[in-house]
C-alpha cells in the first residue's frame, strides 16, 4: 500500500510562500518597453506631422468633409491608433506592476493582503508616497545583505522622483502649455522623462526579484534539513509496508 506523500501540509505552505514573482516581473519589463516605444512613436508623429495636422483640423473646424476629409483621414487614423496604444500600454503597465507588487509581498509573507497595494495606488494624496514605501517594505522583508541599503534607497528615490516628474508633466504642464497648433503637446521632454522612469522602475523590480531569488536558497536549504530529520509517517494498522508486498 503506497504512502501518502502529501502528508506534510507545512511543506506545501512553505512552497507556496517561496513562489517567486519572476513571471510578474517579466510582465512589468515587457509592458514598460511597450509603453516607451508607443510614447516614442507618438512623439515622432507629433514632431513630424502633428503641427500641420492640427492646423488643418483647425481650418476645417475640426470636422473636415469631402475632399478635405480625404486629405487628413490617414493622418487622423494614425494619430488615433497611436493614442490608443499609449493608453493601452499604460493600463497594461499599471496592471502588471500591481500584480508584481502583490506577489512580491506574498513571497515574503504568504498572508500579506492585497488591499494595501490597491489603496496605495488609488487613494489621492496617499499615492504620492505610499507605493514607494510599500516597495521598500518588500525590499527590507527579503533579507537583503548588509551594506546595500544606501544603494537601494538611491535607486528607489530616483525611480519615484522621475515618476512624479512625469506625472507632473502630463497632468500640469501639458494642459497649461497646449495650444491649437499642437495635437497633444507631448515632446522630447516627456519622452525622456517617461523613458527614465521606466528604466528606473525596471531596475527596482529587477533588484527586488534577484534579492528574493537569493533569499530563497537558504530557506530551501533549511527546508531540506527539516526533511532529513523529520520522522517518516507510520503506515496505518494492517497496511503492508512499501517493499514488503507479496
Amino acid at each position: 500500500m503506497s504512502q501518502n506523500l502529501s502528508a506534510w501540509p507545512w511543506e506545501n505552505n512553505v512552497r507556496h510562500t517561496q513562489a517567486s514573482p519572476a513571471r510578474a516581473a517579466l510582465a512589468v519589463h515587457v509592458t514598460l518597453v511597450a509603453q516607451v516605444l508607443s510614447t516614442g512613436a507618438l512623439v515622432i508623429f507629433e514632431q513630424a506631422r502633428g503641427r500641420d495636422l492640427a492646423v488643418q483640423l483647425a481650418a476645417f473646424g475640426g470636422r473636415p468633409t469631402g475632399a478635405d476629409a480625404e486629405a487628413v483621414v490617414g493622418a487622423v487614423t494614425v494619430f488615433a491608433v497611436l493614442m490608443m496604444l499609449v493608453a493601452g500600454t499604460s493600463v497594461a503597465v499599471a496592471a502588471a506592476y500591481v500584480t508584481w507588487l502583490v506577489r512580491a509581498r506574498q513571497a515574503n509573507d504568504r498572508s500579506a493582503a492585497t488591499g494595501p497595494v490597491a489603496a496605495a495606488w488609488l487613494i489621492p494624496g496617499v499615492n504620492l508616497i505610499a507605493p514607494a514605501v510599500l516597495v521598500d517594505e518588500v525590499w527590507r522583508g527579503a533579507r537583503p545583505p548588509a551594506g546595500r541599503r544606501g544603494r537601494w534607497l538611491a535607486l528607489l528615490t530616483g525611480w519615484w522622483v522621475s515618476w512624479l516628474a512625469m506625472l507632473t508633466l502630463v497632468t500640469v504642464r501639458l494642459p497649461l502649455g497646449s495650444s491649437e497648433l499642437d495635437l497633444t503637446g507631448v515632446g522630447l521632454l516627456e519622452l525622456t522623462c517617461s523613458a527614465l522612469a521606466a528604466l528606473l522602475c525596471a531596475a527596482t523590480v529587477r533588484e527586488l526579484t534577484r534579492l528574493q531569488r537569493g533569499s530563497r536558497a537558504p530557506r530551501q536549504a533549511e527546508l531540506g534539513t527539516v526533511r532529513a530529520f523529520a520522522p517518516e509517517p507510520r503506515p496505518a494498522p494492517g497496511s503492508t509496508p512499501i517493499g514488503r508486498a507479496g
